[in-house]
């Protein structure tokens, strides 16, 4: 039985880096859609948003607050900005660990104006300081800030202007009880079906300004891990090995020669993900295995493989969690004996 390879040995950069570049980010921007008439999928969340928005819009109200929930790449920032624009507010955007003392919170909240939207990005990584101004200023627009200490110490109390706080996280589980009950509405956003992300890629194509025949967008959606920021990164490196390898057209065959260039499987599955299989099937006899276990192996960092790697192997069947640890399915195994053109009777599965 044979060791995982070291991390980067053989494998293709992995489709699902989340970290991006600046060109990418500037070009998600652009990508992204300005209001619910031009947003794909997530279709229960967009309707009640819709009653929400016009509900509070007729009673002259600033909407409640909101929190988003999902994996990363599938409209929490998206919906975030649509929500601003809709209720024609003003949005600052910001992120947990952006916010490390109170006092940068207190300087944010101050300047809102009434009905004005704060967004707070992976809201879960503040502080427990921080955390605890936020509960007042949800429920009653005040914030209590303390100067000085023992007899000389005094409250100052500010009073703030009626704001929503949309909240975003890819780790719902890490929020605190009192923080997310301060909450008036509370969405998860599901992985999207190929159908969907087939129309996310047309409305991309033609803000790019490029030709994707039908059947090569169904190849792109089928592989982007159920996230549209996946098929708008994919869509970008079929369309540039289209134009430096072919007319520039993008059709069926390109598309799939582009993503087997680019070490994307027909599951969607990169470098990163095959070997987290591989290793839980070939060097852990198939699971169960400790996610501690796992990225050492690995030689990978946990929250990689929690936050990233593991949302589409569970959604898409290939991987289950027990109380034991990570455990990998039949799908899995038959997908690893077919990459290896090797009878699956050879992966034994337990």
């Amino acid at each position: 039985m044979k060791m995982a390879k070291p991390k980067g040995a053989g494998e293709s950069l992995p489709v699902t880096a989340p970290t991006e570049s600046d060109d990418d980010q500037i070009l998600n921007l652009s990508l992204r859609p300005k209001r619910f008439e031009e947003f794909v999928g997530q279709r229960q969340v967009v309707e009640n948003l819709r009653v929400a928005i016009q509900a509070a819009t007729r009673r002259k109200e600033a909407l409640e607050h909101l929190l988003l929930a999902g994996p990363p790449g599938l409209g929490k920032t998206s919906i975030a900005h649509i929500v601003a624009q809709e209720v024609g507010a003003k949005i600052t955007a910001t992120s947990g660990p952006a916010i490390a003392r109170a006092g940068d919170l207190i300087g944010i909240l101050t300047n809102l104006e009434q009905g004005d939207v704060l967004f707070i990005d992976e809201i879960h990584r503040l502080s427990k300081v921080v955390e605890e101004f936020l509960y007042p200023a949800m429920e009653s627009c005040e914030i209590d800030f303390v100067i000085d200490k023992g007899p000389y110490a005094k409250t100052i109390k500010f009073h703030l202007k009626r704001f929503t706080l949309i909240g975003a996280t890819t780790r719902s589980g890490l929020l605190s009880n009192p923080l997310r009950s301060r909450f008036g509405m509370v969405y998860h956003l599901e992985f999207y079906a190929p159908d969907e992300l087939v129309l996310v890629l047309q409305r991309s194509a033609r803000i790019l300004g490029i030709t994707v025949e039908p059947e090569a967008a169904r190849t792109i959606a089928e592989r982007s891990r159920g996230t549209p920021r996946v098929a708008n990164r994919l869509l970008r490196r079929v369309r540039d090995y289209a134009q430096v390898k072919t007319s520039g057209r993008i059709s069926a065959e390109v598309a799939q020669a582009a993503l087997s260039a680019q070490g994307v499987d027909a599951f969607g599955l990169d470098g990163l993900d095959r070997r987290v299989l591989k290793t839980i099937i070939e060097f852990y006899g198939g699971g169960p295995v400790g996610v501690e276990a796992l990225a050492a192996a690995l030689n990978e960092e946990r929250d990689t493989i929690v936050d990233v790697v593991e949302p589409y192997l569970l959604s898409a069947g290939l991987l289950k969690r027990t109380a034991r640890g990570r455990k990998a399915t039949r799908l899995a195994y038959q997908h690893v004996a077919g990459l290896k053109g090797r009878p699956l009777e050879l992966f034994a599965s337990k």
